[in-house]
């Protein structure tokens, strides 16, 4: 009996020794099944299986001689390049702001879709640019409402005077303006903007060139006259020649500006003496308008025409449409010295 249990106990422990072998090749199989076909750790295989794949994407170019044409392009590669540096350089100074004043008149029927109108025009200027919107103080107005919805930066100014004479009460809005810009020292091109004009883009980023004062031919239009009137310099590239003139057959007439005809350097207003004019008298401080166009037609050697490369091109139209009000940009402005301006 005792024989018999130790050959059954020994037979038991054979069975169980082969079960653990079997388990542990099943385990080792098994994980090696997951295990990658070639050993990354072969840094020759890794190093070799790069090296051709490079050589596969970058094949050695053949080599030639160099044509005439070729060297030409190249040539022409770098001189764009140097051209588009420069016009980088360009882009990356400071743009001079544009300071924009309008006038408007409540009798006008068409103030609200003319001044949405020029809104849509500015906001498509570069920046910077403030927009200067004047009108008599009222107790219903929609010009608060319009300028809040432009997306366009302003300021709105309005003024308490009750005036009889449509003319008067424009160069009072302007003088208004103008003060503005002296009391806060608003450094920027001024420019007069009717609500009746029509603007090439290219205008703003023209003037935005003017040191001290620019002029520029404008095209007047109307709806119910079948030509147009241009008013302004006539030049050779930035130098002033000659104006238009309304009769051809008066040689001595004198030129003629018109309001939205010119720009200036608005430090003129606080800092006259560094553009060579005198500071202005007690009278000319309460009419900022005068002063300025005074200085501007005092001397025509200190004017720049506007473009700098041709000013006698159109950038500036003026369209008048019929009504049966009186409308701010019909009104015909004032004879200072005995030229309309």
């Amino acid at each position: 009996m005792g024989s018999v249990d130790r050959s059954n106990k020994k037979q038991v422990q054979i069975w169980k020794k082969a079960a653990v072998h079997f388990a542990l090749c099943f385990v080792m199989g098994f994980f090696t099944g997951f295990a990658p076909t070639y050993n990354s750790s072969i840094p020759g295989l890794k190093s070799t299986a790069r090296y051709n794949q490079s050589v596969e994407l970058a094949p050695r170019p053949m080599a030639r001689q160099p044509n005439n044409s070729y060297v030409n392009r190249l040539v022409d590669h770098s001189n764009s390049s140097d051209s588009n540096k420069s016009e980088k350089e360009r882009d990356l100074r400071p743009r001079r702001q544009v300071i924009v004043i309008t006038p408007t008149n409540e009798r006008d029927p068409l103030r609200g879709v003319l001044l949405r109108r020029l809104a849509n025009t500015l906001k498509l200027v570069a920046p910077p640019l403030l927009w200067i919107v004047v009108e008599s103080q009222r107790e219903f107005s929609d010009v608060s409402d319009i300028l809040r919805g432009t997306g366009v930066m302003y300021r709105h100014l309005v003024f308490k005077e009750n005036f009889t004479n449509p003319r008067v009460e424009v160069d009072h809005q302007r003088n208004l303006a103008l003060k503005h810009i002296e009391h806060h020292r608003l450094s920027g091109i001024v420019h007069f903007a009717g609500l009746s004009n029509v603007y090439d883009l290219n205008f703003f980023d023209e003037i935005r060139t003017i040191e001290a004062f620019g002029t520029w031919p404008l095209a007047k239009l109307s709806a119910w006259r079948k030509k147009m009137i241009v008013e302004g310099p006539v030049c050779q590239s930035s130098q002033i020649l000659g104006w238009h003139v309304k009769n051809p057959n008066r040689a001595t007439e004198e030129f003629e500006i018109h309001i939205s005809g010119f720009g200036f350097n608005s430090s003129i207003l606080w800092d006259p003496e560094r553009w060579g004019r005198l500071p202005a008298t007690e009278g000319a401080k309460q009419d900022s308008l005068k002063f300025v166009k005074q200085a501007v037609t005092e001397d025509e050697t200190k004017i720049k025409g506007v473009p700098l490369e041709d000013c006698s091109k159109v950038n500036l139209w003026q369209f008048h449409l019929k009504s049966e009000t009186v409308q701010v940009n019909e009104v015909q402005d004032a004879q200072i010295n005995d030229r309309q301006i």
